[in-house]
């Protein structure tokens, strides 16, 4: 069992790190004009919800997960406003 938390643990910091792929595409064109503003302020809306429980749950496995996907994908969110073209 032991071995199955370590491995959840890696998997939660590292799962979050599969927006930098997202990041990297708009930095590279200089464009999101293909990424829904809606799409980003949406998803961001809930994990913003979410980062209490996730801050004050006793599972360290949740807790960092919460964390990392807020902070990430915030960032995400953030570069995908700058670089969206208005229509």
């Amino acid at each position: 069992m032991e071995i199955l938390i370590k491995i959840s643990f890696f998997a939660a910091i590292l799962l979050p790190f599969w927006n930098a792929s997202l990041i990297m595409r708009v930095l590279k064109r200089r464009s999101s004009a293909d990424i829904s503003i809606w799409w980003a302020g949406g998803v961001w809306t809930c994990l913003l919800l979410m980062l209490p429980s996730g801050i004050c749950s006793q599972d360290n496995i949740y807790r960092v997960f919460t964390i990392t996907n807020f902070i990430l994908f915030s960032i995400t969110a953030l570069v995908i406003v700058i670089y969206h073209k208005g229509r």
